[in-house]
């Protein structure tokens, strides 16, 4: 407890405002509030120095690596892992703190990688870069639940991406569909769920916001094979599920930017909606696509997921608190199957759609006195303008109309929403005098 406030006890007990028996309790309390709870700072100084130290070892080791013997190499790449393993052994029998568990969860699951490779590599045992990271996560996912490792979580979402961009993406010889790369997701899950339930607001929790949903939206891509006009699809349903996470009352009073569903969902659900907005796009889908395929499949279990997520949304705060957003997927979905192929409507559709985006957008920003996404708003309307620049037979003259519209659209809004802010605090303000 720092001196300023002990200062201001005594200053408090001389001017006889509390007791000195009541500061003594206040000191007490102080003193031993944070007693057992981890320093974050010093938790994230222990991960990267579990990180230093097992590079700094391997890059000792691989300086006289051809001079050893095979038994040694076999010891040298065994005994990280068994450093790793004690400690962790230790930190779970001792109890120690969580800067210890993830310090020695960390250590331990670059070891387990370390081993595996330096083990195949001294013995020639044969294999790709794909069977390797499935086996060094799986290997390693029991380490989040034992010791309650967001850290290793974090390294298991990222090597998780990367198993199933090498597996689906990255094979140019085969279409292999990465589909553990779901069971490891789904194993990762309740750690996430832990931490809504328990650290809804942390600094930990925002940052698996944001890795979740760029993991997943990454991922995806490895799922579409031969059916590539359904990837559009697949993409748009997706980017509803993730908005509709967002929107989730669990999350409802998160700040805008610690909530990654729901900005991703966001910018990819207005991203593929300008994309349609284009004639050519509509033109590049098949008279008679082909239906039984996996991307079809996860493309209805991806709809069954949103409209699920949105039935839920719905029921708990009424048909009053949804906006367009949350349900641009399912306008998709009836454009896209039942108006495609009627010439330029569905063009005429999308550009609707977005601009009533865009107008959903200021709507809510003004509701909520917030400028970012009143903002938000005015620049999809204006990017839709910029689009319509380009595919349009509009003169430079009208072109040149519309922009100038559109930034002073940008100042008016801004303006008046401004005067209207400082109005209702000077109400306010009058009302406490």
């Amino acid at each position: 407890m720092g001196s300023k406030f002990n200062k201001e006890l005594q200053t408090l007990v001389k001017d006889k405002v509390i007791s000195p028996e009541l500061a003594d309790k206040i000191e007490q309390y102080y003193a031993t509030r944070d007693i057992g709870k981890p320093n974050k700072l010093f938790t994230v100084f222990g991960i990267f120095g579990a990180l230093l130290i097992g590079s700094g070892v391997i890059l000792m080791l691989a300086h006289n690596w051809d001079e050893f013997s095979r038994t040694i190499k076999t010891i040298l790449a065994f005994l990280p892992l068994l450093v790793g393993q004690f400690l962790t052994g230790f930190s779970i029998l001792k109890e120690k703190s969580k800067t210890w568990k993830e310090a020695s969860a960390t250590f331990l699951f670059f070891s387990v990688g370390a081993c595996i490779a330096l083990i195949s590599q001294i013995y020639n045992i044969p294999g790709d870069l794909g069977v390797y990271l499935l086996t060094w996560v799986a290997l390693c996912l029991p380490l989040i639940y034992l010791l309650r490792s967001n850290a290793v979580a974090l390294l298991s979402i990222l090597l998780s991406t990367y198993y199933a961009l090498e597996i689906g993406l990255w094979r140019f010889r085969d279409n292999t569909t990465p589909w553990l790369y779901i069971v490891l997701f789904l194993t990762i899950l309740p750690q996430y769920w832990r931490l809504i339930k328990t650290k809804i607001n942390s600094n930990t929790l925002t940052i698996f916001n944001w890795a979740i949903p760029i993991s997943i939206t990454i991922a995806l891509a490895a799922f579409i094979g031969t059916s590539d006009t359904l990837g559009f699809v697949m993409y748009i349903t997706l980017f509803g599920v993730l908005y509709n996470i967002g929107r989730l009352p669990v999350f409802r009073d998160l700040k805008v930017f610690r909530n990654g569903s729901l900005i991703i969902g966001s910018l990819g659900t207005v991203i593929c909606m300008l994309i349609f907005t284009f004639k050519w796009i509509w033109s590049e889908f098949p008279d008679n696509p082909n239906y039984n395929t996996h991307e079809w499949y996860m493309t209805l279990v991806l709809l069954a997921i949103a409209l699920l997520v949105l039935g839920y949304s719905i029921w708990k705060k009424g048909w009053r608190a949804t906006n367009l957003f949350q349900v641009t997927f399912v306008v998709f979905w009836i454009v896209y199957f039942l108006f495609s192929t009627f010439g330029a409507l569905p063009v005429i559709l999308m550009n609707i759609l977005v601009f009533a985006l865009g107008i959903s957008a200021i709507k809510i920003g003004a509701d909520k006195f917030d400028f970012k996404i009143l903002n938000y708003g005015l620049l999809i309307i204006s990017i839709l303008i910029a689009c319509r620049f380009f595919d349009t037979g509009m003169g430079f003259i009208v072109k040149g109309i519309l922009f100038v519209l559109a930034g002073t659209g940008f100042f008016l809004t801004n303006y008046f929403m401004l005067k209207r802010q400082q109005k209702i605090s000077k109400q306010l303000k009058d009302l406490q005098l």
